[in-house]
């Protein structure tokens, strides 16, 4: 297994390293995770329903999601700070406290979140008609949580080794799993909805059984092993750090249920199925900046925490660059070819038409996005607590929230004011963010710099 020499390497190399690996992971998980709408959307007779059904589960899904992410992405800057510090045996407590806290607290939420699925959704919004779609789904998704939890809130530990292809085939079994068993259970076994939940789950157990292989395996330094009691004092801070992406994942959460509940008002169910096009799109678009950022973060942490300024900032600015280019070009393609973008998910003529007007709205400040990642990256690896979870709440619970309520009712935008509450947040978020880091962050680099140059 060839590892990536974050001692040694550029900056530049060790991010490309790290990131090219993960964004193959990554736009094959996203195979992973829209490959359920994009058959359910094409089920004879219902499938356009259906497609809104499930998009009244993804607020469950989203919050689960913000756990894996709390004690994965929360503790990974830890890990790697640590192996920077040479700190071998406080980067094992972190990565066994990881293990445990993901465990535990997927049983938990399976547990909870089965018993009281029907009052969950409705409280979401959903319908009876709905219901009888979203409860069956969630219920089979939800018997896949430890399965999940595991094999995505680990993987980033694995990434942070150095290991980014054995990461990256976690997620290879996982997905072709699911893109292989979809088709045979919504179709040929006539499961429909059902069938996709199912698919799911067979195809996270198969993808933990990966991970399962690395963490305690003889070949991984740093394998999972019970005789390392568990660390309350590690707990607390994958927990504090962890702060930022469960926050951004628990807003994302509510948005989801503020716009369903504002659409079904002012539009009615169809544009709920609108709404998850839109949503899945995002998360396509999204898919290669999560990926270089996650590949800068390993390398920011690192060098941060071998005491290596220049080396953090280069990554800091490259990640920034790659970012800006990127969301400037998927904005070009997305306003010259939106119905490319819609079709993936609905064959649904009528809808495919609804859901342009939708698409220029929420895409229309895209590439102000990239600023809001390249920040947060930043802080989240450099263990700023503060304002990373500061700027999670600032953009979704103080911006997007509110305006989603604001546009469509008090401005009088109906539908639209849904749609535009996140490009307007994405200019303000994203710049405030941003420019936060770079008065904060940079000076801080620069002390380092000098402090190094007079030892």
């Amino acid at each position: 297994m060839k590892k990536v020499d974050f001692e040694n390497g550029t900056v530049t190399k060790n991010i490309l390293q790290t990131a090219l690996p993960l964004l193959a992971a990554q736009v094959i998980s996203l195979l992973y995770s829209v490959v359920d709408r994009i058959y359910i959307g094409r089920i004879e007779g219902y499938g356009t329903q259906a497609l809104g059904a499930i998009g009244l589960c993804f607020p469950v899904i989203i919050l689960i999601g913000g756990f894996t992410n709390m004690f994965g992405l929360g503790g990974a800057p830890l890990f790697s700070i640590e192996l920077g510090k040479n700190d071998r045996k406080k980067a094992s407590d972190v990565v066994n406290t990881a293990f445990r806290l993901e465990v535990v607290t997927g049983t938990i939420l399976m547990i909870i979140c089965e018993v009281f699925a029907p009052q969950i959704l409705s409280m979401f919004g959903a319908s009876i008609e709905e219901l009888h779609f979203a409860i069956p789904y969630i219920r089979i998704y939800l018997a896949g949580t430890i399965f999940m939890m595991v094999s995505t809130g680990m993987n980033p530990y694995i990434n942070a080794q150095g290991y980014a292809v054995i990461g990256m085939g976690s997620v290879v079994v996982g997905a072709v799993s699911n893109i292989i068993l979809d088709p045979i259970f919504i179709f040929t076994l006539n499961l429909g909805v059902n069938g996709a939940a199912a698919a799911t789950v067979i195809a996270q157990f198969l993808s933990m059984l990966f991970v399962f292989q690395f963490l305690f395996g003889n070949k991984n330094e740093f394998k999972i092993r019970w005789s390392i009691p568990f660390s309350l004092p590690c707990a607390k801070e994958i927990m504090s750090l962890g702060l930022s992406p469960f926050i951004m994942q628990c807003t994302n959460s509510m948005v989801t249920v503020a716009c369903n509940s504002v659409l079904l008002k002012t539009g009615g169910v169809l544009y709920v199925s609108v709404m998850t096009i839109v949503s899945s799109v995002r998360q396509i678009l999204d898919t290669p900046i999560l990926a270089v950022t996650e590949g800068a973060s390993a390398t920011i942490s690192y060098n941060y925490g071998a005491g290596r300024p220049k080396k953090v900032r280069n990554a800091i600015l490259l990640t920034a660059v790659a970012a800006i280019l990127y969301t400037c070009v998927m904005w070009i393609l997305i306003e010259t070819f939106p119905l490319l973008f819609v079709k993936i998910f609905s064959d649904d003529a009528a809808l495919q038409q609804l859901a342009l007007r939708p698409l220029h709205l929420y895409f229309f400040a895209f590439v102000f996005q990239a600023f809001q990642y390249s920040g947060q990256t930043a802080f989240k690896a450099l263990k700023k607590k503060k304002q990373a979870i500061f700027f999670s709440l600032f953009r979704k619970v103080i911006m997007v929230i509110p305006l989603t309520y604001l546009l469509p009712y008090t401005f009088q935008m109906g539908t639209d004011g849904v749609f535009m509450a996140e490009p307007v947040s994405n200019v303000i978020g994203g710049l405030a963010c941003f420019f936060t880091m770079v008065v904060t962050v940079f000076p801080e680099l620069k002390k380092m710099e000098r402090k190094e140059s007079i030892t």
